[in-house]
């Protein structure tokens, strides 16, 4: 069983930074597409981005477009969600997903194992 544990969340002003990371604890890492979804109280669950096995594609929610920038390193089996310019809007749990294959897919039934999340919180 695939496990994901993310961390780097934490408390923010707008307009600052956080970078997150995800380790996916399994050997396997490289054969998988690596998703960033997030879930604000009240609201569904957003796609945030996504990048392919081979970190050649990457792809973004209109929402974070020029602000997040997803990377990963195949080496320590960790996808990386570096945030700038944060909102309140932001404000959110952060979770990461993996899906075996090289498509990358904004539908978060595509992706197979998911972690616990982590929580950003951005004050105004």
């Amino acid at each position: 069983q695939v496990q994901l544990v993310e961390s780097g969340g934490g408390a923010v002003q707008a307009g600052g930074s956080l970078r997150l990371a995800c380790v996916f604890d399994d050997s396997t890492f490289s054969e998988y597409t690596m998703g960033w979804f997030r879930q604000a109280p009240g609201k569904e669950r957003e796609f945030v981005g996504a990048i392919s096995w081979s970190a050649e594609r990457t792809d973004y929610g209109d929402s974070v477009k020029g602000r997040f920038t997803i990377s990963r390193d195949n080496a320590k089996n960790t996808v990386y969600l570096q945030m700038n310019s944060l909102t309140p809007e932001d404000t959110a749990v952060y979770s990461c997903a993996a899906r075996r294959g090289r498509l990358i897919k904004r539908d978060a039934n595509d992706y197979n194992y998911w972690g616990q999340g982590t929580q950003v919180t951005v004050s105004s």
